[in-house]
């Protein structure tokens, strides 16, 4: 017979191991949830927009010519401000602008490597309504600090390029719409980057100074939506939801890609990025940036060597440009825009 002793430590022994293994699991439930990454933060609540009808004739573009001028740029070689390169591709952007409405913006940067020559070029496409589309793109490439052999497919050339395009497509036809002002604004990478300098303190030298100056003299408050385009090229194309834009205007690019049926090239990932038109987002401006910034598996060709034409693709040109085209449309017969 047992003991009632011993049926009592058997309990007590029972207890203390079950307290032990719950114990046990809360302290393996707490590391989890502190090396698990954090969720991304919500994304601010979309408007319910009142779009135009689909018109059913889908803009294009000429995605070979487009890929042409990514490779033209990018056999000047790198093209970072104040180099020989550099003055090369801003020859190359003007001169396929000749018998545009084009603008520029000079300066002097002053930057932690010196002083440094920066020039925002604008080309100008008249419409009949009210206000400005802003479609913009960087053209520079690092500063050789850290990669003497980086040329820049992806990023600078490849959204460069297709703003050239974008401009064979808006030249010579009368826009009932917005007029569109298309930007290649320089000096945007950083010059001194993995420093204790913030990125936005020592990048976006071109599109900052731009940014004041349309604030200073009016322009700003004409501009109804900014559209960045920024490494587009990626034959892997995924462009990402950037929570650092505007929500409705995310969304109607995303609606513009719906009816092109590219939608499955958008917004499978959300991501907060410090681009180009942050200096527009800080002043009211509703942005959209189109980016795709997982380059390569787990970004590795971004500012690297091995950002070359052939991790490139034409279609991914088409994708986007015919989105941008595609969202100037609905912007323009949009009545009202959401507010700012």
């Amino acid at each position: 017979m047992i003991s009632k002793q011993i049926v009592l430590r058997v309990l007590l022994l029972s207890i203390a191991v079950v307290v032990l293994a719950c114990n046990r699991d809360n302290d393996e439930g707490q590391v989890k949830a502190q090396t698990q990454p954090a969720a991304p933060a919500a994304a601010p609540p979309v408007p319910e927009l009142s779009l135009p009808p689909d018109s059913g004739l889908p803009p294009t573009i000429d995605s070979a010519r487009a890929m042409q001028y990514v490779k033209e740029m990018v056999a000047f070689g790198p093209r970072p401000v104040g180099s020989a390169n550099h003055k090369k591709v801003e020859d190359f952007i003007t001169s396929h602008l000749r018998g545009d409405t084009v603008e520029d913006d000079v300066f002097t940067a002053d930057t932690p490597e010196g002083k440094f020559p920066v020039r925002n070029v604008v080309a100008k496409f008249s419409g009949i309504k009210d206000g400005i589309i802003v479609i913009a793109s960087h053209y520079d490439t690092n500063y050789p600090l850290r990669n003497t052999s980086y040329i820049g497919a992806n990023d600078g050339a490849s959204s460069s390029a297709l703003l050239l395009e974008l401009a064979n497509q808006l030249r010579g036809k009368k826009r009932d719409g917005y007029s569109i002002w298309l930007v290649w604004d320089d000096a945007e990478e950083a010059m001194k980057p993995d420093t204790e300098l913030p990125f936005e303190k020592d990048s976006l030298y071109g599109i900052r100074h731009l940014a004041e100056k349309w604030q200073a003299d009016g322009t700003l408050k004409k501009i109804k939506a900014f559209l960045l385009a920024d490494m587009i090229g990626d034959a892997d194309l995924n462009i990402d939801r950037d929570q650092n834009s505007t929500p409705w205007l995310e969304e109607v690019v995303y609606q513009a890609a719906s009816r092109l049926g590219y939608q499955s090239h958008f917004f499978g990932r959300d991501n907060q990025v410090t681009d180009d038109h942050i200096p527009f987002m800080q002043r009211g401006v509703p942005c959209a940036d189109l980016i795709d910034f997982d380059y390569g598996y787990n970004n590795v060709f971004w500012h690297t060597p091995q950002d070359t034409v052939d991790k490139l693709s034409p279609k991914s040109l088409e994708i986007v440009g015919g989105t941008i085209l595609e969202t100037v449309r609905i912007l323009d017969k949009m009545e009202p825009l959401p507010p700012k």
